[in-house]
Formats: structure tokens, C-alpha cells, sequence
């Protein structure tokens, strides 16, 4: 059919594939202050490259790795280690250089057949994904096999040029307020932590009242502090709280994996399933959904159950230090330490405490091939339990700013659920939606059919001969020029004077109806 996307291999659209250095050629005592930035997994979270905290080489030293060398517009996987990272370097990254680490390989576009920008939004997708990964192994540390022959083999949408760049422009813009919304998290995140410092670690409240300063706080919240500090076996602490076991003022608990090979825990499951991978990508500890589920059969097979919203994780080992609050009851896999705030102290209270505590916390871990903090290890360190009053009230100071964190979550997940529609050629694979996006439909029926987008905000070119041509229904939208071809993604769109990225919108005459929709 006439309206349906040509498909190629990436052999066929790029103009190079190639890996990064051997573990050997960048390591710490190759690094410098400044120098060319060397990418690593920690920057290819979102779809565009991360700009943040890069370690550098030196320019002679990357230009004896010239074939690892990356530029804008450049496409960067992972192919070991957090597999399925990818992401592209922007026309306004912070570099015009940069260097892949050894777990990274790219691609280079030929831009007379494929946009950096479209080509990672379908990587993205839940069909492209699922291609990138065919090809993993899981022995050790997970990886693709032969990630640069692989990946040339890999066939993928080639929409015309027109239609890449106004699908990565309503996408960009979705993207920059997704980055809004993350900024934002990062400062609601900042003030939470802040409180939680100033009253449970430097003490600042209790230290103005002891020095007849003003403690700076509303006269109900002052009056919960004491006015001197006292001794203790850790540190001094404010008069009358008290020192603890973190496994008495909490529930500690673990989890495991139930066996893989009985399909019986897993086929059909429902139930969340935690592992540290789960929470490596989270850019706030907010944990809503998990990649594998397992049956009640499942649950049954782990010592700790199903454990209740609001339960606090800490990642064991593998890295030790990831940290969320679930928002979804789960159930979690051995190389998670499960804190259950149903004793003394509040979740909010414990999140912040493992997060200032860390090093404490991995130099009681042991392991010879990595290092991991066991449950006995944990549980004996020792924690400021404060009045049951001041806790409650720096839960209704910090309670508010989570939830806005994770509203804000909420919106990225159902954003990105509504934008899958773009990403496989003019289908879904989303199941509200199948059916609906896949089907080419003449304009007609598209009027009169009832479905979840309403389809009556579409204009109607004048020459439009709605019996002769076919189309998706997404595919109208772009061809005629419309900014948001979805009307349920305006709250998206960024408000006015926000930073946008993305590359300009071409005006409706750009889009020449022949070449997008040509006659059979």
C-alpha cells in the first residue's frame, strides 16, 4: 500500500558502526581535569546525551583512539553492562567532541536517509527495543553479541525525511519537558533533602535555640526541638532522642529470585518484581514500575512476600546505593535490602538517612568478586531516632514534595505510553491502541469512527479526495502540518519561553502530499 513506510537494514542508512576502546585504553589513571569527555552509561538515560559530571582524557590521548571518537549527531549504545541505553549527541551539546567508553559502540547516520533524532525514538520503542535486545546474552554480565554486525542487520522504519523531522519535533518538544519536569524534580529533591540535613544532621534548630538565636522555623515546628545537645555512644545529638539499630527502628528484609525454569512463577504474572536494574535508570528515587513480573505462585516462593507501597529499597550489591520509595507493591530479588517504615521512623525520613549514611553503608559490606552489605551487616548500624513529633513534622514539610515528584513521574510514563504510536511505522504496540493506529482508514470513516483521540480536530484539505487515498491516522496528522498530531498532548507542549531543543516545525507547504502519499 502506497502509505505504508519503507524498511531497512541500519547497514543500509548509516554511514558507520563502530565500537568503543578496549577496557585497557581508558582507565582512572588516564584521566585529566579537562580534555575530551568520556561517555558512559550515566549519560544516555534519556534520549538525548546527558551533559553532566564527565570524566576527561587528554586530545592526544583520544586521538590515538580515533575510531571511538563521537560527534553531534553521532547515535550511542550500550552493548554490556545497562544493555539498551541509547541515546543521541544533540546539535547544542555541551562538547563537539566526545569519547565512548569500552561498554559503548555508535552509529553514524546518513542524514539523506535517517535523523539521529528518529532513529533513537524507535530504539526507544517498545518493537525497537525488542530488536536491539534479541540478541543479548546473559551469562555474566549482560551483553549483545557482536554489537556492531548485529546491529547493521537490524531493520527499521525509514519514513521520508519530512515526516522524521516533524515526528522527532512533536517528540523533542514532549522531551524537553520531560527534562522540565526532571529539573524540577531535582529541586524539589534538593529542598526535601535540605530539611532533612538541617534538622537531622547539623542539628541546626536545636543549635539556634541552645545559642538564643531564631531557629527560622514557625513557632509549631520550633517548639518540637530541645534547646541542648547531649552525648551518645555515635555522636552528640539533640537531648532526649535517641540512638538505634537501623533493623530495630525499621523492618529489614530481602528477597530472591524464584526459579526462572519453572514457568508456573512467571508466565502470566502480574506482580511487580524489583531487581537493582529496576532502579538504575531512576532519576528520582520514585519507583512505579518494574521490568518482570511474576505470578502469586511466585510471591509465594519469596521469604518477604509482597511488600506494601511506600516500602524503601536500597540495591545490595551490584552497584550498592540505588535508593527508591515504591509507589506499587512489589516484591524484590536478592540484591535488594528492603526497609519497611512501619516502627518508628517515617519512609521520607529513612530514604534521606541511607542517602547521607552511604559511605557508612559500603564500608560494612563485604564480597570478594563485588562488594554487597548483607542483611546483618545493615541492620546493627546505628541511627538518630528523633521525638515522634518532629518526625511527624518533617513528614507534612517533605510528604508534599514527593508527591509532586512522583505526579511528575506519573506524567513522563503516560506521555511516553501516548507516544509509542509514532515509533513503529505507523502502528502500536500499545493494546488500547491497536487496531486503531495500525489500520489504514479513509478520511470518512476517520470521522465517524469513535475512538480514544478525537479525530474531528483534523483539517480537511480542500483537494482531499478522502475515497481515493488511504492513510494511518497518525500519518494524516503529520502530513498536514499539525504541531500536536495527538490532542491529548497539549499539556505537553513546553510553556512560552521555555528552552526547546528540537528542530524547527517545516510549514504545511513542506509537506508535499504526493511524495508522502503517492498515488498506486
Amino acid at each position: 500500500m502506497g502509505c505504508e513506510w519503507e524498511r531497512a537494514k541500519i547497514e543500509d542508512v548509516v554511514k558507520k558502526v563502530a565500537m568503543g576502546p578496549f577496557g585497557s585504553s581508558i582507565k582512572i589513571s588516564t584521566f585529566v581535569s579537562e580534555g575530551i569527555p568520556v561517555i558512559s552509561g550515566q549519560h544516555l538515560n534519556e534520549v538525548r546525551l546527558h551533559d553532566k559530571e564527565y570524566n576527561f582524557i587528554t586530545i592526544d590521548h583520544a586521538d590515538k583512539l580515533k575510531n571511538s571518537n563521537v560527534y553531534r549527531g553521532d547515535v550511542i549504545f550500550t552493548h554490556a553492562g545497562n544493555i539498551g541505553q541509547v541515546a543521541y549527541i544533540p546539535e547544542n551539546s555541551k562538547y563537539e567532541r566526545y569519547i565512548i567508553s569500552q561498554r559503548q559502540f555508535y552509529m553514524r547516520c546518513d542524514l539523506k536517509r535517517i535523523l539521529p533524532s528518529f532513529v533513537t525514538y524507535y530504539f526507544k520503542s517498545p518493537e525497537g527495543r525488542h530488536k536491539l535486545l534479541a540478541n543479548t546474552s546473559s551469562t555474566g554480565v549482560p551483553s549483545i553479541s557482536r554489537p556492531v554486525s548485529y546491529l547493521r542487520t537490524i531493520e527499521v522504519p525509514v519514513p521520508p525525511l519530512p515526516e522524521q523531522l516533524a515526528i522527532s519535533h512533536i517528540l523533542g518538544s514532549l522531551d524537553d519537558k520531560i527534562e522540565l519536569n526532571r529539573r524540577m524534580n531535582e529541586t524539589l529533591e534538593a529542598m526535601a533533602r535540605a530539611i532533612f540535613k538541617s534538622w537531622f544532621v547539623n542539628f541546626d534548630p536545636v543549635r539556634a535555640k541552645a545559642e538564643g538565636r531564631d531557629t527560622g522555623l514557625p513557632k509549631e515546628i520550633a517548639d518540637l526541638f530541645p534547646d541542648s545537645l547531649e552525648d551518645s555512644e555515635l555522636k552528640e545529638i539533640p537531648k532526649g532522642w535517641k540512638i538505634k539499630p537501623i533493623g530495630e527502628a525499621v523492618r529489614c528484609v530481602g528477597g530472591s529470585t524464584p526459579s526462572t525454569k519453572n514457568p508456573e512463577f512467571w508466565n502470566g504474572g502480574t506482580n511487580s518484581f524489583v531487581t537493582p536494574k529496576d532502579m538504575s535508570s531512576l532519576s528520582s528515587p520514585v519507583l512505579l514500575e518494574t521490568t518482570r513480573h511474576i505470578s502469586d505462585a511466585g510471591v509465594e516462593k519469596i521469604s518477604s512476600g509482597r511488600l506494601p507501597v511506600g516500602t524503601v529499597l536500597l540495591s545490595s550489591r551490584a552497584p550498592i546505593g540505588y535508593l527508591a520509595i515504591t509507589e506499587t507493591p512489589v516484591s524484590v530479588n536478592q540484591g535488594i535490602i528492603a526497609m519497611i517504615c512501619d516502627k518508628e521512623l517515617p519512609n521520607y525520613y529513612v530514604l534521606y538517612w541511607t542517602e547521607e549514611n552511604m559511605e557508612t553503608i559500603k564500608s560494612n559490606a563485604g564480597g570478594t568478586t563485588f562488594a554487597e552489605i548483607s542483611k546483618s551487616n545493615f541492620r546493627p548500624i546505628q541511627v538518630v531516632v528523633p521525638h515522634k513529633r518532629v518526625l511527624e513534622a518533617f513528614v507534612q514539610q517533605v510528604e508534599p514534595l514527593h508527591k509532586q515528584v512522583v505526579l511528575k513521574h506519573l506524567a513522563r510514563e503516560t506521555a511516553w505510553e501516548k507516544v509509542q504510536i509514532f515509533l513503529c511505522g505507523g502502528g502500536a504496540n500499545l493494546p488500547y491502541v491497536e487496531g486503531v493506529f495500525s489500520t489504514p482508514w479513509k478520511w470518512s470513516n476517520l470521522q465517524a469512527r469513535q475512538v480514544k483521540y478525537p479525530v474531528s480536530k483534523l483539517p480537511t484539505p480542500d483537494d482531499y479526495d478522502a475515497e481515493e487515498i488511504d492513510a494511518p491516522f497518525e500519518r494524516l496528522a503529520i502530513a498536514y502540518g499539525l504541531a500536536r498530531p495527538i490532542p491529548e498532548l497539549e499539556q505537553y507542549v513546553l510553556p512560552s519561553g521555555s528552552p526547546d531543543h528540537t528542530p524547527p516545525r517545516l510549514p504545511v507547504q513542506d509537506f508535499d502530499h504526493e511524495i508522502l502519499y503517492p498515488k498506486p
